[in-house]
């Protein structure tokens, strides 16, 4: 029952299914139970492969043809969704069940303007006529607060954001007053500026409803500052399910514990602390051990682990799959994994000029002329991507550079990279001046500079092996020979812990975690002076993520190269670099030591980019500053302050006309580009505090 009385919205019992192989059947979700009452927002968490998506889908019965319910039971109240036929299925989807998907333009009607998909929802399942409906589809796009909601219903689902988009599926999926509403990763492709809004969003719209929520994410961030309750999924299994502050502050399965630690605290570097991982990577479907099903990358696993535990009651309201958890509770073990023990200390650079010097970069790109601008001899308009950036790179040392989407972080990379050309300034690497275009480049310059990207399936050759990739670029710029660059291959394969044989795969066959540890493989095959990484490891589950961090510190140690991390997560941001510059619609706003940046003052920019970041502790709240609407448009530059018609610290006429000058705190070094005295600053904001706990084992 829930706190209302009444019975639960959606209850699991003992739920198993499975997917067609051949003639065999893989269990893809294996006795899976959980109950959600109404008005509850309940986490589903787990890395890619635990069975989370399967177990949504078996929820919203589409599962497709080679999947299968095996056995129990899935209860909207009282109705058995499993003895439903199809015609009777389509009753509830779209207003008893309604889902918010991962991608929201994939989602939305390309032909159909925003208003007229929400009225025709609003049409279909209510029977509304088309003005009610139409007047109803406005009230929810004001309600799930876009701007100019009448403007917005007339406009197309590309000619507005990613997070307006997520916001008209929500108003999309609630307009209907569903009884379950299921969110897939609502928020993974979104900054964590426009992140904040939506959970902020669904916080308040979620508020005193009775309608029951089962959010999936891997963001642990999300689920400790946005649910009820949390289920943790591990190949196929639920392994604990437990109250949100409950889980957070005493988890008691070893993989919920991983999970946890794998994350990089606000505050964290890779100087103070080491990333704990989670050894081994989740078995395949049907290839998971017998007994436990985690025993195999357990700290804590004995022979009692060998065979299979049930889910256990483990106090009040919670549960685990794990024979040992009252020992955890207790203190008497510790589920932690082992401390990593690839640390390597960094060594003093050999040189002490810079590796790389940006000074003054423009990056913009010239728009053609309308037809109305030749005529009335207008000049023609330019997007200003990059608009005069400094940075600086010394040896063995890494450079953070963080914003959101829009700010001109992969264009100042891909400047530094050859593959735009800049406007104005320069991009000298070891005092050496770089030619604009890749292709003047020299093999020399090409070997001394190397990238990894977001996206390694993208960046890998799909018809060649793992071998012959790496092979390439050691037969071409160090110029070694097939016997030499063979050998040098399996040392490349070693260091990014993968096993030899794999070089005889191809990508496809491999998880995105391996296929990122190839990619890094390959940019530091060569020895290079810079590796430039933009959100290597944005598309990642925590525990690789974790794995790939540990793994880019180590490579870099060893090369002793320089390194450009790109990101929007802060706190991976902080964990890696040595210095962190915060940009901005082409402009650095701050400029800071890791150690610095989570302390007041802030630019009000970094400001509100801290707190926008979810804390992986239900305990803690950031200050309740979000930005509103989205980066200007860089083809209509604003004046003065580039951040001024978003600032939450706005001054007036100051900010709007003048360039703020950069104020350097005399005790720390940082660097603010704004027109608020220091001090004052510091008096307006807050300090982050880590949520790690002091004891970290």
């Amino acid at each position: 029952m829930d706190k209302f009385g009444n019975a639960p919205i959606l209850d699991i019992n003992q739920l198993t299914v499975a997917y067609q192989h051949g003639d065999v059947w893989l269990e893809a979700v294996r006795e899976v139970s959980l109950r959600i009452n109404s008005g509850e927002i309940y986490g589903l968490v787990g890395e890619s492969g635990s069975g989370k998506t399967t177990l949504i889908m078996a929820v919203m019965r589409y599962l497709g043809e080679k999947g299968g319910i095996c056995s129990g039971e899935i209860l909207l109240q009282d109705t058995n969704l499993l003895e439903l036929n199809e015609a009777e299925m389509r009753k509830v989807w779209g207003k008893a069940i309604t889902l918010v998907p991962q991608n929201p333009l994939s989602s939305l009607n390309p032909s159909m303007r925003i208003g007229d998909q929400l009225a025709e929802t609003l049409h279909h399942q209510l029977g509304l006529e088309s003005g009610a409906a139409r007047q109803r589809s406005i009230e929810w796009l004001d309600r799930v607060r876009l701007p100019d909601p009448e403007r917005t219903a007339n406009q197309y689902p590309h000619q507005i954001s990613g997070g307006m988009q997520q916001r008209v599926l929500i108003a999309m999926a609630l307009c209907t007053e569903p009884q379950l509403l299921v969110l897939d990763e609502p928020t993974s492709n979104l900054d964590v500026t426009t992140q904040a809004v939506i959970l902020d969003l669904i916080n308040d719209l979620m508020h005193d409803r009775d309608t029951a929520v089962l959010y999936v994410t891997h963001n642990l961030g999300v689920v400790a500052q946005v649910c009820d309750r949390v289920a943790v999924m591990y190949a196929s299994e639920l392994v604990e399910d437990a109250a949100t502050q409950d889980l957070f502050s005493k988890p008691l399965h070893p993989y919920t514990q991983g999970l946890i630690d794998s994350l990089p605290q606000l505050g964290d570097t890779k100087d103070s602390i080491q990333l704990r991982t989670i050894r081994g990577q989740i078995p395949a479907i049907g290839k998971g051990p017998p007994g436990c099903i985690f025993r195999t990358r357990c700290p804590i696993a004995i022979e009692i682990c060998e065979t299979r535990p049930p889910l256990i009651p483990a106090g009040k309201s919670r549960s685990s799959r794990c024979h040992r958890w009252s020992e955890i509770e207790e203190g008497t073990i510790s589920a932690k994994q082992l401390s990593h023990n690839g640390e390597s200390q960094r060594s003093s650079p050999f040189r002490e000029s810079p590796t790389l010097e940006v000074d003054e970069l423009k990056v913009h790109f010239p728009l053609r002329r309308s037809f109305g601008e030749w005529v009335r001899r207008e000049p023609g308009k330019k997007v200003r991507a990059v608009d005069g950036v400094d940075l600086e790179i010394t040896p063995n040392r890494t450079l953070g550079l963080v914003g959101e989407s829009g700010s001109g972080k992969t264009t100042i990379a891909r400047a530094v990279m050859g593959l735009v050309g800049k406007s104005e300034g320069s991009i000298d690497l070891l005092t050496l001046p770089l030619p604009d275009k890749l292709s003047q480049r020299e093999l020399e310059t090409l070997r001394l500079l190397q990238m990894v990207f977001q996206n390694p399936e993208g960046a890998l050759n799909p018809y060649l092996t793992v071998g012959e990739s790496l092979r390439r670029p050691l037969l071409r710029l160090l110029n070694l020979s097939k016997i030499e660059a063979d050998a040098k291959v399996a040392t490349l394969m070693q260091a990014v812990q993968l096993p030899h044989e794999y070089a005889e795969r191809l990508p496809g066959h491999l998880s995105g975690g391996e296929l990122q540890r190839v990619a890094i493989a390959r940019a530091f095959a060569s020895n290079p002076e810079l590796l430039v990484l933009d959100e290597p490891v944005s598309s990642l589950d925590v525990s690789v993520q974790a794995a790939i961090l540990n793994l880019i510190s180590e490579l870099q140690s060893d090369h002793q190269s320089s390194l450009l991390f790109i990101s929007h997560d802060l706190a991976v941001v902080s964990y890696v670099a040595d210095q962190i510059s915060v940009i901005y619609l082409g402009t650095l706003m701050e400029v800071s030591e890791p150690g610095e940046l989570f302390n007041a003052p802030h630019h009000p920019y970094t400001e509100a980019l801290l707190a926008a970041i979810p804390l992986p502790d239900p305990s803690l709240r950031s200050a309740p500053i979000h930005l509103q609407g989205d980066i200007p448009n860089p083809v209509d530059h604003p004046g003065g302050c580039p951040f001024h018609t978003r600032c939450p610290r706005y001054l007036g006429e100051i900010c709007a006309t003048q360039s703020p000058p950069w104020q350097i705190d005399d005790k720390t070094g940082k660097r603010i580009y704004c027109h608020i005295p220091l001090e004052e600053l510091k008096e307006l904001q807050f300090e982050m505090k880590s949520p790690r706990p002091a004891n970290t084992d």
